[in-house]
């Protein structure tokens, strides 16, 4: 789940000792990641948009005006048609910007690029980051052409939203990360709460072996990712996969110890 950018979780079942194989920084290489294959959809269109993708489903006006979403991290989206290949989107939480994001499908329409920031909700500096679609199938005649079925091709993220610090604490873990996002829980499957944006978040902890763990996400009391996360032998790789069940899409995401 990491909106891009999964959120990993991590921890070793034997708390006696001091650290865990999971302490320390480290760092998402995108470029060794596996990420989901699975068709986003997109339709602006007779000016409504329709995110047919999202969990759950978003279909609100086109207006440039912020309409409520729910299930959301935040509880409005504004989305203002540029031109007849550009919009903005804009979402929000209690009346403070959350993202704003700017897609653009190229001329030939085969190439869809989204330039997002997003802001921290405790005020940490913002964050970029750019994704690149390549286009399957059209939107209906006369739409946007931002509109139809797209396969993520790559992902450019600033290093802030790609690290992440983990220590042990007592019989449990904490994560922090320079955005805001972190949690502290122990390994006995109970939820605990998530802080930053996604602060309508848990998080459950479960031993999967020696270097192995089950991270269980809930939305608003539901299952949202369940992630097994392994760190390599020499200590030096964390490998996580990330199956987010609303959208059915896996993803495998690869970190280096810095």
């Amino acid at each position: 789940m990491k909106k891009f950018l999964c959120l990993v979780s991590c921890f070793f079942p034997v708390m006696l000792f001091a650290q865990t194989p999971f302490d320390g920084t480290w760092k998402t290489n995108i470029a060794q990641s596996k990420l989901s294959q699975k068709l986003y959809l997109f339709s602006v269109n007779n000016g409504m948009y329709d995110c047919e993708s999202c969990a759950p489903k978003i279909n609100v006006k086109a207006d440039g005006q912020d309409q409520p979403v729910t299930g959301q991290t935040y509880d409005t989206i504004a989305v203002q048609i540029v031109d007849a290949n550009t919009i903005h989107l804009t979402g929000k939480k209690a009346g403070k910007t959350e993202f704003e994001a700017t897609r653009t499908a190229a001329e030939d329409g085969k190439m869809l690029t989204a330039s997002r920031i997003d802001y921290p909700v405790d005020g940490s500096q913002p964050f970029k980051a750019e994704v690149k679609w390549t286009r399957v199938s059209k939107g209906p005649a006369g739409s946007n052409a931002t509109s139809g079925s797209w396969r993520i091709e790559n992902v450019n993220q600033d290093a802030v939203a790609l690290t992440s610090t983990w220590k042990s604490v007592g019989d449990g873990l904490s994560i922090s990360t320079p955005t805001g996002f972190g949690w502290e829980a122990k390994l006995d499957g109970k939820d605990y709460p998530v802080k930053g944006t996604y602060a309508n978040y848990t998080v459950s902890l479960k031993s999967l072996g020696d270097h192995s763990i089950e991270v269980t996400y809930k939305r608003d009391g539901k299952i949202e990712t369940v992630e097994k996360i392994t760190v390599s032998p020499d200590g030096k790789k964390m490998t996580t996969v990330d199956d987010n069940k609303p959208t059915g899409r896996v993803s495998t995401y690869i970190e280096e110890k810095q």
